[in-house]
């Protein structure tokens, strides 16, 4: 099935549901929201850092503890590292980073946002004042076509309305008579059909007069004009020492590759490892994201789950292959539906500079929906990162390989994913409305394994003994799965709120159980119920998270 087809068959999700669910039940908080927060920062509640944590725990479990088998049959060799988010700057100057790591940035000339120039197309799709001005003109999306004879009319009356107090920027907001005489002109004067795009004509209204390099698409904030791009480095910037100068500035790591690369050597010193191996590391990276947005998917501060593969650099395209196969197969064991992921290689116009070859694992987001968005890169990176420290640092990082005799500089390949992204991906994925369930409109299919909690342990009533068999139960688990003991509310309440947070099974206690040592077990999904004998609830939790 391509991607059109799957997009048809697959129901789009509501993101600002997902958002106020994460926000209600815990998963995911505004970072300092008493001080009414802080834009690109997100703290993660009790439930998000438990799923999180568990994501986290199986990356490290698949790649690091018990690595995959390479094409050989053999185990990979792959050691984990956790390095300094603060390292010297010169690293940063080696990498690339100083000079290089630049988004090309425009500022709006009415409202002053700034905007990262690649996003304004994007999120001037999703903004408040295109989806008013396309509601006006009866268009489903701004990649419609318009009759301009048949909407000059109703564009005008919405200049002077709605306009006014959602695009207050837009020239034809502020000159309208102006510009729209000016938009018939352009078209006339270009012998266009009548029929004209929607995003091409609001081009046009957002300026005066036309620009020497032809209209520009205006200001996803308020539709006024933006300024030429120009370059600006993403590295948040700190100082060690008691100076703030330039000898003691310092960065905040942009990626977590780097204190792989500076580590190569002390890991080939006191390891037994040799190429082909790997270098694994979670952690956090900062990077000051312009315009961060679509809840935590684009933030300045996230986590990474990184692996850099030194290879022969003649076996470096056959370990790319591998690599991409492999990390696909790992987002699918998380319960992902594979029609909602997809690779994507990248054009040569969009490689970064240390890349010979990148394809991204893209998951269909319910705000990209029908398209999709980056989940993770793997990079065939060549020898750039070695090479560039070998040169600054005046260090050699060549590898003796003892079984060909020869010296060479290894080849990376390198599968890097957003630990963060993952979290918002298996919610996303997750996220089921039920409409037809009593108590909750929502519910959580996390996989058993990644839910947050996997059992719910309740009395029925909170009398006749019955709270204490649950604790027991409870206490019996606890240390081999993450429970939760609860004797408050209604039993239907307490279902529904385990429904919402993605607990996949409930066991209660009830007058049954005191009478043949039974309990009642409910299932997340189907909400069907049976009876099982309490000493076979460990076995059955067993049985069922370790699919």
């Amino acid at each position: 099935m391509n991607d059109t087809a799957a997009a048809a068959n697959t129901p789009v999700k509501s993101m600002e549901e997902i958002v106020a669910l994460c926000k209600r039940r815990g998963f995911v908080y505004p970072a300092s929201e008493i001080y009414g927060g802080i834009n690109g920062f997100w703290d993660y509640g009790p439930l998000g850092a438990q799923l999180k944590n568990n994501i986290r725990d199986h990356w490290w479990k698949r790649l690091v503890e018990c690595p995959p088998l390479g094409p050989d049959g053999e185990p990979l060799q792959i050691v984990g590292l956790d390095s300094a988010i603060i390292q010297n700057p010169s690293t940063w100057v080696a990498s690339g980073h100083v000079g290089g790591f630049n988004d090309p940035m425009q500022t709006c000339r009415q409202c002053k946002k700034l905007f990262r120039a690649d996003h304004v197309g994007e999120m001037l799709a999703e903004s408040e004042w295109m989806a008013s001005l396309c509601e006006a003109l009866g268009a489903a999306t701004p990649e419609d076509s318009v009759l301009f004879d048949t909407v000059e009319p109703k564009i005008s009356d919405w200049a002077r309305k709605k306009g006014k107090k959602v695009a207050p920027g837009l020239a034809l907001v502020r000159h309208t008579a102006a510009t729209l005489a000016a938009v018939r002109a352009e078209l006339g004067a270009a012998g266009t059909s009548p029929a004209v795009g929607l995003r091409g004509l609001v081009k046009l209204l957002a300026s005066e007069q036309r620009l020497p390099d032809g209209p520009q698409l205006p200001c996803p904030n308020c539709g006024g004009d933006l300024t030429e791009p120009r370059q600006f480095n993403l590295m948040f910037e700190s100082y060690v020492g008691a100076v703030k100068d330039d000898a003691s500035k310092v960065y905040l790591r942009p990626e977590t590759a780097q204190g792989i690369f500076l580590n190569y050597r002390n890991v080939l010193d006191t390891t037994r490892v040799k190429v082909p191996f790997g270098i694994a590391q979670v952690g956090k990276a900062f990077r000051n994201e312009v315009t961060p947005r679509n809840f935590v998917f684009r933030s300045r501060e996230f986590e990474q789950m990184e692996l850099e593969w030194f290879c022969r650099p003649d076996e470096a395209a056959q370990w790319y292959d591998f690599w991409k196969h492999e990390r696909m197969q790992w987002w699918l064991s998380l319960g992902i539906d594979p029609a909602n992921l997809r690779l994507r290689e990248h054009e040569a116009d969009e490689l970064a500079h240390y890349s010979k070859m990148c394809v991204d694992i893209e998951y269909r987001y319910p705000f990209s929906a029908p398209g999709f968005g980056e989940l993770e890169g793997i990079a065939h990176r060549g020898c750039y990162d070695l090479s560039r420290h070998q040169e600054h640092a005046k260090q050699r990082m060549e590898y003796f390989d003892p079984d060909r005799n020869e010296r060479y500089v290894p080849s990376v390949i390198e599968p890097a994913s957003g630990l963060t992204r993952g979290t918002l991906v298996l919610i996303c994925e997750a996220f089921t409305p039920t409409p037809d369930r009593a108590g909750t409109k929502y519910l959580l299919k996390f996989k058993p394994r990644f839910a947050p909690i996997k059992a719910g342990i309740f009395p029925l009533i909170a009398k006749e003994g019955m709270p204490e068999v649950a604790q027991r139960l409870y206490m019996d688990l606890r240390e081999q799965f993450t429970c939760q003991f609860d004797v408050k509310q209604s039993i239907g309440k307490r279902y529904a709120r385990m429904d919402e947070v993605g607990t996949p099974y409930c066991f209660t206690i009830d007058g049954q159980t005191l009478v043949d040592q039974t309990v009642t077990v409910r299932e997340r999904d189907t909400a069907a119920q049976q009876r099982l004998g309490i000493d076979a609830v460990k076995a059955f939790l067993h049985e069922r998270l370790d699919a």
